[in-house]
């Protein structure tokens, strides 16, 4: 029997090499790795900027930081998906609210989301932070003209999407994180992530001004540039200009992430080739697949798909070693969230979703023989 998980990294011989190259550099931590990687990155989704943190979550913390969210500002993002989405705004004390989901894409609603910010007085909201949930991209285009009008900065949460992008209403190639629309977007470079630095993550912008806030709050607020002190006592001397944090990344962890870098697209193909094979194969179940829609490209990170007896089907494909997973319990629905209000049937469409949602093996190490056998055995569970 073979044991398939739902996701799985993939650590190359060059991988290893150019982690073990800088084991015996000089530096482990602060060293030229960490710009390498980030410029590198930044070219990959192309924007102007790139910073690289310890975490996706650390990420979505600095960018809340970055623009300023404080207690009690109110900030919007949907009910599903990971919960540091939500988290990074009740870390700088700000209220999140949620917007139910679209029922075929899984993203936030943008229709749902105007007509809530139609019911509040400009200024009621701050800002706004959409998902590229499983890797499929949001209308950043259209997000941003709503963020336009009623004045709203964006965070895009790209954490599931990078290699994803859709076509703007002129024709145009947007990449998911590519700042284009947003102020600032997140990647996660956790293991099961199209790039993985073990633990890591990436902030994107096209502000000069965001990025050189984000530079400073990723390192305690301290600052060595003979621009930004008041006094300069000499080559030792620093200044703590915020209340910052350590949120660095390591070189040991940029040099893997370089690495990783150059499989990217590759590894984006066989994701798209895998999820073909499942659409193909599960035509005529019982299954809703993901959505499809020939202006947005999916990165899928994850395939998720929908069914009746979602939970017989997960521990059948258990009990044969394949496994899946649900992502996510609603956020809203966690205890914690319970204490602001938030309650059953307030999400219908998220609620829905989330007594159906599987996601299926998906990653791009992912063996033909592999894939087949989990085809194979959902077509058992179906026709038994």
């Amino acid at each position: 029997m073979m044991n398939i998980p739902y996701g799985r990294q993939e650590i190359s011989k060059a991988d290893i090499e150019s982690v073990v190259e800088t084991l015996k550099s000089d530096y482990l931590t602060q060293g030229p790795k960490v710009k390498e990687f980030e410029e590198k990155f930044a070219g990959y989704i192309g924007c102007e900027y790139a910073v690289a943190v310890s975490n996706g979550t650390a990420g979505l913390h600095l960018s809340a930081l970055a623009l300023g969210v404080k207690n009690k500002d109110r900030v919007l993002t949907t009910p599903i998906t990971f919960a540091a989405s939500a988290n990074c705004v009740r870390y700088c004390g700000g209220e999140v609210d949620f917007v139910d989901i679209d029922e075929s894409r899984y993203i936030i609603d943008l229709g749902k989301l105007e007509k809530k910010l139609k019911s509040k007085p400009r200024g009621y909201y701050k800002g706004v932070i959409p998902v590229d949930f499983a890797g499929y991209p949001c209308d950043m285009q259209k997000l941003r003209g709503l963020a336009d009008e009623y004045g709203l900065w964006i965070i895009e949460d790209a954490c599931h999407a990078p290699g994803g992008f859709f076509e703007d209403s002129r024709g145009n190639k947007v990449k998911c994180g590519d700042s284009k629309y947003a102020d600032l977007s997140v990647f996660s470079f956790h293991p099961v992530k199209h790039i993985t630095t073990g633990e890591g993550g990436m902030i994107t912008t096209n502000s000069k001004k965001l990025y050189e806030k984000l530079l400073l709050l990723r390192t305690h607020g301290i600052t060595k540039n003979p621009e930004l002190l008041s006094q300069n006592d000499g080559g030792w001397y620093y200044q703590m200009l915020e209340l910052g944090y350590n949120y660095r990344m390591c070189d040991m962890q940029a040099a893997l992430g370089l690495s990783q870098l150059d499989r990217a697209k590759a590894g984006v193909d066989r994701r798209r080739q895998l999820a073909d094979n499942y659409n193909k194969a599960f035509a005529g179940l019982k299954i809703k697949t993901p959505f499809l829609d020939e202006r947005f490209h999916h990165a899928y990170h994850l395939y998720v798909v929908q069914v009746d007896n979602r939970k017989g089907l997960y521990e059948y494909l258990k009990e044969n070693g394949i496994y899946s997973q649900v992502h996510y319990i609603p956020v809203h629905l966690q205890p914690y969230y319970g204490q602001f209000g938030w309650k059953k049937n307030d999400f219908p469409i998220a609620e829905k979703y989330y007594g159906k949602c599987l996601s299926l093996p998906m990653f791009p190490s992912m063996t033909d023989e592999e894939q087949n056998y989990v085809i194979a055995k959902i077509k058992d569970y179906f026709n038994e």
